[in-house]
This record gives structure tokens, sequence and C-alpha cells, in this order.
């Protein structure tokens, strides 16, 4: 007979899902916190929130109560015109905060949608600002998350006003690379969670543009496409290409 485990399974699987052993800790959180200190964060983000694909994680015009940390899954950030088409805003993956856009304003100014079935982790903003007073690391690190949005947004403004077509789709295929190599994944190979239509609405092209453009990458050996896994096999002629790296991370 097997000795008593000191943990059952569902404190297992709790332990597994507080912010001091997630793997995507460093991308949400600042180095250097002491353990009493993500003990209170831990207190702070203690409500995990699945969202399905297609499901909405919260809508235009909601008053701001969280902001939400994507601990796994793939979303998008949109915005309906008024003629009903939608434009593409962002695309987000583990590790990244949604919410910020509503900091202003306190009403969301987009809407989050699931592209495949994900998990959040929810973050109250009244006590994040109250616990931010007592680490001041914490509240510097969120300065810097919002900072990095604003440098990514300008990267969009670059890709839409000065890039052409194909420029456009390698700068974004390098910005993913270097987003997923950063939470640990291949640089080189990975599933595009979005469809060709928002990949052309979030860089101003239309579909036929966006598969014309895969297709040229694929002949010149740039790319190798199969349904939505894509493999980058010569990443130095995607950034020749654009003459720079990727902005964004």
């Amino acid at each position: 007979m097997s000795p008593p485990s000191t943990l059952t399974q569902i404190d297992i699987y709790k332990l597994r899902k507080v912010c001091s052993v997630c793997s995507l800790r460093e991308l949400c959180l600042p180095a250097g916190l002491d353990q009493r200190e993500l003990a209170q964060i831990d207190q702070l983000v203690n409500r995990r929130q699945p969202v399905k694909r297609g499901d909405y994680l919260f809508r235009a015009g909601i008053e701001l109560r969280s902001l939400y940390a994507i601990r796994t899954g793939f979303m998008k950030s949109c915005v309906l015109h008024e003629d009903g088409r939608e434009q593409v805003a962002g695309f987000h993956m583990m590790g990244d905060l949604m919410g910020l856009d509503a900091i202003s304003s306190n009403r969301h100014i987009c809407d989050a949608v699931a592209l495949e079935d994900s998990e959040v982790c929810e973050i109250p903003l009244s006590e994040l600002e109250a616990l931010s007073r007592e680490i001041p690391s914490l509240q510097q690190h969120f300065h810097r998350i919002m900072s990095r949005e604003i440098v990514r947004d300008y990267g969009v403004m670059l890709l839409l006003g000065s890039m052409k077509a194909e420029e456009r789709l390698a700068a974004f295929l390098l910005n993913l690379s270097q987003r997923f190599a950063a939470r640990g994944y291949s640089a080189t190979e990975f599933n595009l969670r979005m469809t060709r239509e928002e990949i052309g609405s979030y860089l101003g092209l239309k579909l036929e543009t966006i598969s014309r453009a895969l297709s040229r990458f694929q002949e010149d050996g740039l790319i190798a496409v199969r349904n939505k896994r894509i493999k980058l096999t010569d990443i130095p002629a995607l950034r020749a290409l654009i003459g720079h790296q990727a902005c964004g991370g």
C-alpha cells in the first residue's frame, strides 16, 4: 500500500494555477518579487475564467472592472463599424494582458473574442491598484506593459501607412514568430489561430491579397503552409523583405 499523499489532486490543480508557479509569470509579473509579494498577488488573482471559442471576454461599451491575463488560448480584439463590418485591432496570446483599452475612459472600446478555447486570469482593477501602492515594482511593470501596447500600435500604424502588401504580411509573421519564441515555443513553426480574412482585416488587406501573398511566399521558399500550420523556412529572407525586424512583442 502506497503512503498517503500530503496533497490531494484538487490541491495540486490549484497549486499549478497560482501566479507564483505559473510558467507565464515572467510575462505577467515583474521580476524580483519576494515570497510575501507573490502570495499577495496569488490572493488577488483568485478567479480563472474559461472562454469558449467564439465567445466574448468583454464587449465594447461595458464598464471596466477587471484586467485579464490570457493563461491559455488565443484571442482577437475588434471594433464594429457602423455598417456592421468588423475591424480586427489585434491578436492576443498566452501571457498577454487584455482590457487596457478601457483604462482612460473606464469603458471598453473594443470587443474581445476567443479564437480557440481559452482560459484567462481575472485581475480586479480596484484591488490591483491598491496592491500596486504596496508593491511599487508591480505598478512600474504595468506601466511597461501599457508602453509596450503603445509601441505595438505604432508598429501597426507603420504597417498600414508605409508598407506594401507582402511587406505587411512578412512583418506580421515575424512578429508572431518573436512572440511565440518569447513564450518558449518554436519561432519557426506554429498554427495560425486566426483566419486569412481576419489577418487581412488587421493588416488592411483583402482576403485575396493575403492568399496571393502566402502563395508567393511558399513558391519562393520563404514559408511552408499546410492548412493552418505554417513553417517559416527562410526567416532572413522575410526580414530582408521588410528591411528590418518586425515591430512589437
